[in-house]
Formats: C-alpha cells, sequence, structure tokens
C-alpha cells in the first residue's frame, strides 16, 4: 500500500508538471497515470489502495468542493443566478433524452435499460470542472460576467438530476413501484435540502471557532470530517426525499467565507495547499477504475451515441444562455466546459452490471468510453480556451 501511494505521488507530481510544461491540464497527465499503473494497465496499484479507493475519491472531492465553496461570491451568484438554474438541468435532459432514443434504436435495448445508460452518461464531472474553474477564478478569467462561477454553480447541480433519473430508470428495472412524481419533486427538495444542511452546517462550525480556539490546521480536520459526515448521511439515510450533500458541502464552505471572511480567506490557502496531494489521489485513481479493454467494447456505436449526445447537451447549453450578457466565443466555452465525464461514470458506470441488468456490460463499456474521451478533451478545451477566450480585469485595461 505505501508503495502504491509513493508510486502515485511521485509519479503523479512528475507528469501533472510535464503537461503543465506543454500547455496541457495537469489532470490529464495524472487520469493517464491511473490508466497506465492501474489494474487495467500494468497493475502497480495494491489491492488496499483500490479497495479504499472509492472513500478517497469521495474524501479528494469533499475537500475541492469545499475549496470552490471558499472561493464563491454572493454577489457574482446573484449575476448568474437564472443562467445557472437553467445550466443545471437543461442540458443534461437534452442529453439524457437524446442517448436514450438514439443508443435504444442503435443498440436494440430497452428503453429503461437506455434510461440507465443516458443518465449515467449524461452527468458532467465535478472532479474535472470544479478544480478547473477555480484555476480560472483565481487567474481572474472570466470574473466580470462571473463565467466560471455560472459553470461551477450549474455543473454542481447537474449531477443530482442525472443521477436521480438513472436511479428512476434502475427502480423501474427491478419492477419497483416507483412513483416519478416524487423522483422529480426530490430533485429541487434534495438541493434546496443540501443548501439548508450546508448553512446550518457552516453557521455550526463558525460558531465553533470563535468560541473555541484552535489552530487553522485543526479547523481545516473539522471541516473535512463535516463534509464526510454529509455525504454519509445522503448514502446511509435512506429516506423518500435524499438531500444533495456534495451541494451541501460547498454551500459550507461558501457560508464560512461569507459569514467570517477573514478565516475563509486563511482556509481557502490552506485547502490549496492540500489540494495538490488530494488532486493526485482523485485523478490517479478515477484513472485507475478505466478499463480500456472494457471501453473497446463499445466500439464505434458507444462513440457515435456519445458524440450525438454532447450534441445534444452543446444545444442545451445555448439554450440556457440565450438571454445572457456572454458574448458568442463565452457562450461556447461554456459548452466546452460543460462536456467532461469521469466522476459519476466512475462511480456508478458499473451498478447496472451489479444489478443484474440484461445491457449491463455495454452500459459500464459506453460509461467508461465517456471517460476516456471527454475528460482529456474537455479538460484541455477548458485550459486553453479559458486562456483564450476568457478576459480577466487586467485585459480590460487599457495601456
Amino acid at each position: 500500500m505505501l508503495l502504491s501511494l509513493a508510486l502515485i505521488i511521485i509519479f503523479g507530481l512528475i507528469l501533472n508538471k510535464a503537461f503543465d510544461k506543454i500547455s496541457l491540464p495537469g489532470l490529464l497527465g495524472m487520469l493517464i497515470l491511473g490508466i497506465i499503473i492501474g489494474p487495467y494497465g500494468l497493475d502497480l496499484i495494491s489491492p488496499e489502495v483500490l479497495a479504499v479507493s472509492a472513500d478517497l475519491r469521495k474524501i479528494a472531492l469533499i475537500i475541492i468542493l469545499i475549496r470552490a465553496g471558499l472561493g464563491l461570491n454572493k454577489d457574482t451568484l446573484i449575476k448568474v443566478g437564472l443562467p445557472a438554474i437553467k445550466m443545471s438541468f437543461i442540458p443534461g435532459l437534452f442529453e439524457g433524452v437524446t442517448i436514450l432514443f438514439v443508443s435504444s434504436y442503435l443498440l436494440g435495448i430497452s428503453k429503461i435499460e437506455a434510461g440507465m445508460l443516458a443518465f449515467i452518461v449524461a452527468a458532467v464531472s465535478p472532479a474535472v470542472v470544479v478544480p478547473s474553474m477555480l484555476v480560472l477564478i483565481e487567474e481572474g478569467k472570466g470574473k466580470i460576467k462571473g463565467i466560471p462561477t455560472l459553470v461551477l454553480a450549474g455543473a454542481s447541480i447537474d449531477d443530482v438530476v442525472a443521477i436521480t433519473l438513472f436511479s428512476t430508470f434502475l427502480g423501474f428495472y427491478g419492477g419497483k413501484n416507483v412513483n416519478i412524481g416524487l423522483k422529480l419533486l426530490n430533485i429541487p427538495v434534495s438541493i434546496i435540502l443540501g443548501v439548508l444542511i450546508g448553512i446550518l452546517t457552516g453557521l455550526l462550525l463558525i460558531h465553533l471557532f470563535k468560541r473555541f480556539h484552535m489552530r487553522d490546521t485543526k479547523k481545516v480536520l473539522l471541516l473535512i470530517s463535516g463534509g464526510i459526515i454529509l455525504t454519509l448521511i445522503e448514502d446511509f439515510v435512506k429516506t423518500p426525499i435524499n438531500f444533495a450533500s456534495l451541494i451541501g458541502v460547498m454551500t459550507v464552505g461558501f457560508i464560512i467565507m461569507e459569514k467570517y471572511g477573514t478565516l475563509g480567506r486563511r482556509l481557502a490557502k490552506k485547502f490549496n495547499g492540500i489540494w495538490v496531494f488530494a488532486e493526485l489521489l482523485l485523478f490517479v485513481l478515477v484513472g485507475a477504475e478505466v478499463n480500456i479493454y472494457v471501453a473497446l467494447e463499445a466500439g464505434g456505436t458507444g462513440l457515435l451515441i456519445i458524440f450525438i449526445g454532447l450534441i445534444a447537451r452543446s444545444i442545451g447549453v445555448m439554450i440556457s444562455l440565450a438571454g445572457s450578457n456572454l458574448n458568442y466565443k463565452e457562450r461556447l466555452f461554456c459548452v466546452v466546459a460543460y462536456t467532461p465525464k469521469a466522476t459519476v461514470q466512475a462511480a456508478i458506470g458499473a451498478v447496472p452490471l451489479a444489478y443484474g441488468v440484461a445491457s449491463g456490460e455495454l452500459i459500464l463499456a459506453i460509461a467508461v468510453l465517456a471517460i476516456i474521451v471527454t475528460a482529456p478533451l474537455g479538460a484541455f478545451g477548458i485550459r486553453f480556451l479559458g486562456e483564450k477566450w476568457l478576459s480577466s480585469p487586467e485585459d480590460m485595461k487599457t495601456p
């Protein structure tokens, strides 16, 4: 286990730096490393690390979501409010519904199986999008119009919609008496509950931090522990109406920055340091989940389904941004920023197979193929187009 962690850290840092040197996203190098040293490559990662991979990836995701919350600004959120709400569900629904009908026709599977495939593939990846947007926020790119915050807010809710609809189709396949109205109601209610629980948790932590003197490092540990508890509550407390724990985690960071700004800025710097290690774990272990041999089984048909789905998603993004103050290039940037798949596909791509769904292997193959194709291209596109097409306040200054 220790050797595996050493390999991840050493070679992850090397590839991260190497890809940055050639103007490619460092996370792309880490994803590739995970594929190479993972169980479907050279098999250099120990079974012990793979056994806790899902938990390690979740902790890393919690760290970057708290950091994202600390980086959000209330005025910017208000500015991008309506477009962000539309971006949170319109593109995903466009992509999901399109893949449902296209895959059912091309693969000859039932509409229920196609629905499971559709909403696994339709989820955008917070693991790729969130860090990429934070880099742009720190660089001031798109700051004037709040473009990174717009993408960050929309993408965070996009997953809730996709996972809820996937679970609905999975319930249909199992013959369960699924209440569609309740499932659809669960989407906005779970988001609102996630925000409210995040606000309460954030206020509680602020009270503790003010009442009891402790070092910022201990505050960071309490924040991460709080995020873990929120996700565990969502995982283990089964009720008809759930709450979106990851949105709650981001809200905790946002509340601390809004209500206790001096502390929030100090904690943001701490999380930037922790993210160096968490980033390595997240992207290398996501890469290790990718079975390139399974992906090859999806073949050209799988690629066609993914491509058609992305076209539908792009149309959804353009519709969501209609009437906004973004110019054409900025809207195209948002289209590209909404393409990466990784987190959800790696987490639930194998669920249909585990549940005995007839086309489970095919669904997994296309989910894996979506990661291989969209995560690198999306990450590169965000970095390249963000530099080229998004302006910073300094760019607007006349010489």
